[in-house]
């Protein structure tokens, strides 16, 4: 195998960046983005310029992987880098856009909080980026925060890298402490630059130009999928041989082993926020592709001449369903302009070729779909989606999917860590117990606050987070990860404690009637 790197590989770097929510990804990539000049002015000055989905601004989070690029060159260095950058989701719901983007890149930024250190989804992502052989590079992100610790989250960052198997190589990892927010960083927390240059040089001198055959017949695997009106299906990919031009004659090859000719329409990369159309890619960039029709993630399209498929990419299985039915209420057809149950399937198959961690199997009646997910917030996505796209449905009660290992059922336990005052902790554990959760771990801070660590069924998981914010006043923080599936517990879920009010007509209600109906139902 060829692996010479002419200078345009040399140039190349391919990087995620990936943490626990919250912990600055998206804030770091502006920051990057603006430094470096490739942002257009329009875009400066805004918060989170990769969270473009309506939902993403609004809850404030990232839920779909995003990529990008810059150019950089160094001050005092004539050489231009190409840097490509893959955005990620933080929440534990959307693990399956990480996993499935660690193919494209050669490294990663492991972000870390300077006061909150590893937390669940901290642990999840670094075994992924291990399980691919990567080498991370651990940013201690918000340095100038109140209370910052960076000296105890590097000892922390070790003991979990060590428990999960780290190589020698892995454990003796670079270094970048930053405050992303005010867009500087530094390889001392004591000494941190006016810019984020530190992290740029870092990451061109520390992250490897892709290790690909440049002159070999094409090949590439997709990992990602977008629709445009216009072009129709794109595919997104890193090409791991040979390069591709527009009107390519190719083969595509799918996960079940068929194949298909194909005809490659424009090939783009990516600068800032834009695709770019090029005449040609070559191994090792991460591209999009248009003109193939039913494109599905893990696809490999390669050169006619040499048909080979690359091993399909593996994302962990849904862990919660909830039933999907046409909306049987008495108000059913009055908001909604699809209704029917072929509406909301064909809307559930096209949702399939993108979300790979989504299932949907056929229910107890035609009008009813099993939809599995990652987690509540995985599903309540999409069902927002969908409410937004004009659909009319009715879901059921979430549920945990119960799995049977040599005769014994089993069901899904979750590690949660919660952050409350002290004076809630003694409600949250009684809470807690009684979702059959078992407290791991007690850690206060001295200033009247508690880390509580839990391992608990995700069955007593369900509706929890909604009463945490009532018992913490909205003070607590709570994050969640699946852990593993064990016994099953008789009596985890949790049954309803209060009665329900259900509305089956229009009508004018005085507020006298009301009172007492509330208080039954509260």
């Amino acid at each position: 195998m060829s692996t010479a790197v002419p200078s345009q590989i040399e140039s190349l770097r391919n990087i995620a960046i990936i943490a626990h929510v919250d912990h600055g990804k998206t804030t770091l990539v502006d920051k990057l983005l603006s430094q470096s000049g490739t942002l257009d002015r329009k875009a400066e000055g805004q918060e989170r310029v990769m969270d473009s989905n309506d939902q993403e601004k609004e809850r404030g989070i990232t839920i779909l992987a995003k990529n990008t690029a810059i150019r950089w060159q160094a001050p005092d260095a004539d050489q231009v880098y190409h840097i490509n950058i893959v955005d990620t989701p933080g929440h534990a719901d959307f693990g399956g856009e990480v996993e499935r983007v660690m193919s494209m890149v050669d490294s990663v930024l492991l972000l870390v909080d300077a006061v909150d250190g590893p937390m669940p989804q901290t642990r999840f992502v670094t075994q992924k980026a291990f399980a691919q052989g990567l080498k991370p590079i651990v940013v201690v992100n918000k340095i100038d925060r109140p209370g910052a610790r960076p000296d105890w989250v590097i000892d922390q960052i070790f003991d979990l890298f060590d428990n999960l198997g780290a190589s020698d190589e892995q454990l003796d990892f670079p270094i970048i402490y930053c405050s992303a927010l005010n867009g500087i960083a530094g390889l001392d927390p004591e000494e941190l630059a006016d810019d984020m240059t530190p992290m740029l040089q870092s990451i061109v001198d520390i992250v490897e130009p892709p290790k690909v055959e440049l002159d070999g017949p094409f090949q590439m695997q997709i990992s990602a999928l977008d629709y445009n009106s216009y072009v129709g299906v794109i595919g997104l990919g890193r090409i791991k041989r040979g390069s591709v031009k527009p009107n390519q004659q190719i083969t595509v090859i799918s996960t079940d082993g068929t194949t298909r000719k194909g005809k490659i329409g424009q090939v783009m990369t990516h600068m800032g926020l834009e695709r770019v159309q090029t005449e040609q890619a070559d191994a090792g960039d991460i591209v999009c592709i248009t003109g193939i029709d039913n494109l599905s993630i893990s696809d490999t399209l390669c050169d006619q001449a040499t048909v080979e498929a690359l091993p399909p990419l593996s994302v962990d299985e849904p862990t919660v369903s909830m039933t999907f039915q046409v909306n049987d209420s008495p108000f059913a057809g009055r908001d909604g302009k699809y209704v029917t149950s072929r509406n909301i399937k064909e809307r559930l198959e096209q949702e399939l070729i993108h979300n790979v961690a989504l299932r949907v199997e056929p229910g107890e009646t035609p009008e009813k779909f099993k939809v599995s997910g990652r987690g509540e917030l995985h599903l309540s996505v999409l069902i927002e989606t969908m409410r937004r796209e004009g659909f009319e449905l009715a879901v059921g009660r979430p549920e945990v999917i119960i799995k049977e290992v040599d005769g014994v059922k089993q069901e899904p336990y979750e590690e949660v860590i919660i952050d409350c005052e002290e004076q809630h902790q003694g409600a949250i554990m009684e809470e807690l117990g009684y979702r059959k959760g078992e407290l791991t771990n007690m850690n206060p801070d001295g200033k009247g606050r508690v880390r509580l660590d839990f391992m608990i069924p995700a069955r007593g998981l369900i509706g929890f987070r909604g009463q945490f914010l009532t018992l913490t006043s909205g003070t607590g923080i709570l994050t969640s990860r699946f852990d593993h599936y064990g016994p099953l517990k008789p009596d985890a879920s949790i049954e309803r404690r209060n009665g329900v009010l259900v509305s089956m007509v229009d009508g004018k209600a005085l507020a006298y009637a009301s009172m007492p109906c509330r208080s039954a139902a509260s």
